[in-house]
């Protein structure tokens, strides 16, 4: 769609353009790192960065790509390291000389320990990890969709844990990702699409599920069913308003089937009480479908509630064997005003009143995909060494205003101990070349890979193996 987007070069900061002048003479290697700083929450899923490698680093840089940037940089007001380009370009094909390490896709790991590390490998493009950190660092992005979803289930899980006679079979369905037309861009669709599914298998975001095709070998990461939005069911006039619901159970109730319809353009308690709940029952029931009643507006713990009591009265209930409600033949699904907090305060509410988790299914739109920031987790992408004359020294930042800022310094690898789980950032030590080669104390392993190096991607995860890293 943006073709003019396309050029790897021109997807930085504009002051990168200058950055290869402010390096220390003698400069010939950095090396930078990942890390969530804290924030909201104390762990992070890792996801993404295999997409962000294949969709962007896969393609060489050419020689057009390097006359754009040098004519817009010289229009832009910014020194161009064309020199440097053409040389990439020339000696190695367009293709970037670093080395990238990272942690599996699909682990959960405390903040605080880097999950990326990002080095150069030829002495005259030392300056390339820090030119492409705006690109490597939306890495935030997918990381922390990963994250909030992945809370999420863990909420749903503990009342299902509680409530319902088959938890690991109605998990991976309880929440919907509703949030596609609520994100800045096609590309935020994919990779925060994409980054839910780790979690759930849910999803009305089609990029998500592309996205997980086109970088994870995944076919089919997830599905849907039918439901009707306002302008289908109102379209059919108040009036008729019984007519619509007919309609989409003539159209879509099958045996073992589900469908969803939003049900309060106009009145939802009327809706349930006198449309579901008498004039379509018999047709409900007889159609061998799970009819799924959307409400969408009011205040959602207290709706919610309303609603499965009403579809109770209306269908009856099931008493399981853990003791809670079941509904006949109909479902719940809210997909306005949720987030986080609100699916615990609806979940806290209909268990207490004595109903299955069972019963209901979440929609989240913009809470899941759009409603976070860099600072969500506070991620930052660092420089933490540079070889200067031959030797490496640290490099780091400790502002006196922000002990929250200060950086790792010296070379860094991550490693996790093989029976406690327990995570640990260590240094490499000097004389070692590669991470891979360092010792380490007993009882620990690394627990990062080389995933890319001089342009290559030397490990291909699949989304299949990435959900098993990430199950509860």
């Amino acid at each position: 769609m943006f073709p003019h987007l396309q050029n790897l070069i021109l997807n930085t900061d504009s002051y990168k353009a200058s950055h290869w002048l402010q390096y220390p003479s003698g400069t010939d290697a950095t090396f930078f790192y990942v890390e969530s700083r804290g924030g909201l929450y104390d762990r992070t899923v890792f996801f993404g960065l295999q997409a962000i490698l294949k969709g962007w680093l896969s393609r060489p840089v050419t020689h057009a790509d390097v006359d754009e940037a040098r004519d817009f940089f010289a229009a832009h007001g910014e020194p161009f390291n064309e020199a440097g380009w053409r040389r990439l370009v020339e000696v190695h094909g367009g293709r970037m000389p670093m080395r990238i390490r990272a942690v599996s896709e699909g682990s959960v790991v405390p903040t605080h320990q880097a999950l990326v590390t990002i080095e150069s490998t030829d002495p005259e493009a030392f300056w390339l990890p820090s030119y492409l950190e705006t690109l490597l660092l939306r890495l935030w992005y997918p990381v922390t969709v990963a994250t909030v979803s992945w809370q999420v289930k863990r909420t749903i899980a503990g009342f299902l844990e509680k409530t319902s006679e088959d938890p690991a079979g109605q998990l991976p369905f309880k929440l919907h990702d509703f949030g596609a037309r609520g994100v800045s861009s096609a590309e935020s669709a994919a990779l925060g699409g994409m980054a839910h599914l780790v979690n759930f298998m849910g999803t009305d975001t089609v990029q998500g599920v592309l996205a997980a095709r086109s970088f994870y070998h995944e076919e089919m990461a997830g599905y849907s069913i039918p439901a009707a939005e306002h302008s289908t069911i109102t379209s059919w006039g108040r009036e008729r308003e019984v007519d619509a619901y007919r309609n989409m159970l003539r159209q879509f109730a099958r045996p073992a089937s589900l469908v969803a319809v939003v049900s309060d353009s106009y009145d939802i308690f009327h809706a349930i009480r006198e449309l579901w709940g008498k004039a379509l029952r018999d047709e409900v029931i007889a159609s061998g479908g799970t009819l799924v009643v959307r409400p969408d507006s009011g205040d959602p713990v207290e709706v919610v509630h309303q609603c499965i009591e009403l579809l109770d009265e209306a269908f009856g209930c099931t008493v399981n064997g853990k003791g809670y409600k079941v509904l006949n033949h109909v479902r719940v699904i809210q997909g306005d005003g949720v987030n986080p907090q609100s699916i615990r305060a609806i979940l806290e509410r209909i268990t207490g009143a004595g109903y299955s988790a069972d019963n209901i299914a979440f929609g989240m739109g913009g809470a899941l995909l759009q409603k976070v920031d860099r600072d969500t987790q506070k991620f930052a992408l660092k420089c933490s060494a540079a070889r200067i004359d031959g030797a490496w020294v640290d490099v780091f930042k400790a502002p006196v205003t922000d002990a929250g800022k200060f950086s790792q310094r010296g070379r860094l690898t991550l490693t996790r101990h093989r029976e406690y789980g327990t995570w640990k950032t260590v240094p490499i030590p000097d004389g070692i070349a590669k991470a891979e080669d360092m010792r380490l104390d007993p009882g620990w392993e690394h627990a990062m890979e080389t995933v890319w190096e001089n342009g290559e991607l030397l490990k291909d995860q699949t989304f299949a193996e990435i959900r098993t890293r990430a199950t509860l």
